[in-house]
C-alpha cells in the first residue's frame, strides 16, 4: 500500500509536467516538496517497481505533423529482435514494438509508428523501414490514421487542482 505523499507524487506527475524550465521544482512547489525531493520520490518509486517509465505524449497534428501511420509486419519470432531493433534506430520511426498475434484474423507480431507531414512521405519511409530492417517479402499492412483522439497519460489518484 502506497503512502499518501506517494499517492499525491504520482497524481501530481499523472497530470502532465507543467512546461516550465523546472518542472519537479514547480511540482514541489505544489506538492510542499523541494525538487530534489520530488525527483528522490520518483526515483524511488521506480526503484520498487510502481513506476516503470515516465514519458511524454506529443501532439504531433499541431506540429504540422498530419499523416500517422502504424505499419504491421507477420515477421518470423526469432527474428523479430533484430528487426525491432533496426526500425527503432531509424529517424522517422516513433514507436516500435512487439504484439502477440490474434489469428486468424490478425497475423501481426511486429509494430511501428511513423508520423509525417504527407501520405507520400510516410508511405516511403515504409518501404525504406522494410528494406532497412530486412522485412521485404513479409506480410505488412499500412494503418493510417483516420482521426484524432484525446491523448494522454494514464491516470492514477485523485487529480490536483491547477494553478
Amino acid at each position: 500500500m502506497l503512502a499518501e505523499p506517494d499517492r499525491a507524487l504520482l497524481a501530481a506527475v499523472a497530470e502532465g509536467l507543467p512546461l516550465v524550465k523546472h518542472p519537479y521544482a514547480a511540482i514541489g512547489e505544489r506538492l510542499g516538496l523541494s525538487e530534489a525531493a520530488v525527483l528522490a520520490g520518483l526515483s524511488r518509486l521506480a526503484a520498487d517497481g510502481v513506476i516503470s517509465r515516465l514519458g511524454i505524449v506529443v501532439r504531433h497534428h499541431e506540429l504540422g505533423w498530419r499523416a500517422n501511420a502504424m505499419t504491421v509486419w507477420d515477421v518470423p519470432d526469432e527474428r523479430v529482435p533484430a528487426a525491432g531493433a533496426c526500425l527503432r534506430e531509424l529517424p522517422f520511426v516513433t514507436l516500435c514494438y512487439r504484439r502477440p498475434r490474434h489469428p486468424p484474423g490478425w497475423p501481426y507480431n511486429l509494430f511501428c509508428m511513423i508520423h509525417g507531414r504527407d501520405r507520400d512521405t510516410v508511405l516511403a519511409q515504409v518501404e525504406t523501414a522494410t528494406c532497412e530492417a530486412g522485412l521485404d517479402g513479409l506480410a505488412r499492412d499500412v494503418l493510417f490514421s483516420l482521426r484524432r483522439f484525446k491523448q494522454r497519460g494514464a491516470r492514477y489518484g485523485a487529480p490536483l487542482a491547477r494553478c
